[in-house]
């Protein structure tokens, strides 16, 4: 029998619902204020749903968005703790724990077809035409980040408008939150 989505739930029921260990989420405790779940006797830990709808917009802006600790308590403090928590995954997910704790779950899996040999897929979803003929190849590896796409557009320039950087911003991001997690599994 599965519980309520309102039932409290214990520390790692809410670390195997966010992917993370428990000890995770005893350091989010300590460090962000707003994080509080109720403790009973023995300090057993008991998170309620408002706990988890937080602890998991926490998790989405450090471990997608590669937002620091520091940046993620200046949103807390600046847009408020319902703006975070509206980041959060669905508690959908967390009702259905008990049922499938001891079954394994195969998710499907579609591969990407590769992007073309020597080049990186940067596309942004804008498909705009260029009149510039293809950039040559830099003599060393380290003359350009990436051979094309919206990176090379940036490492050329000295200057930045508005427009380039909002389509540098998603590349960033996603590049910080692979980052992350090469960094998580090694000092895993």
């Amino acid at each position: 029998m599965s519980k309520s989505p309102d039932a409290f739930r214990t520390i790692s029921e809410v670390a195997d619902w966010l992917g993370v260990q428990a000890h995770v989420l005893r350091f989010w405790e300590s460090r962000f204020s707003q994080v509080k779940p109720v403790k009973r006797a023995g300090g057993r830990r008991y998170y309620r749903p408002n706990d988890m709808r937080l602890l998991g917009g926490i998790k989405k802006l450090l471990h997608e968005d590669g937002i620091t600790i520091k940046g993620v308590q200046r949103i807390l403090r600046e847009q408020g703790v319902a703006h975070v928590a509206s980041l959060s995954p669905g508690l959908d997910d967390a009702a259905d724990l008990d049922t499938n704790a001891d079954d394994t779950v195969v998710v499907p899996f579609a591969a990407k077809p590769p992007a073309p040999q020597g080049q990186i897929d940067l596309d942004l979803g804008e498909a705009k035409p260029s009149a510039q003929p293809p950039a040559p190849e830099p003599e060393f590896l380290d003359e350009a980040p990436l051979l094309g796409g919206i990176a090379t557009q940036a490492w050329k320039r000295t200057e930045f408008d508005d427009t380039l950087l909002r389509q540098i911003a998603p590349v960033a991001k996603d590049l910080r939150a692979v980052l992350n997690r090469i960094e998580n599994r090694s000092a895993g």
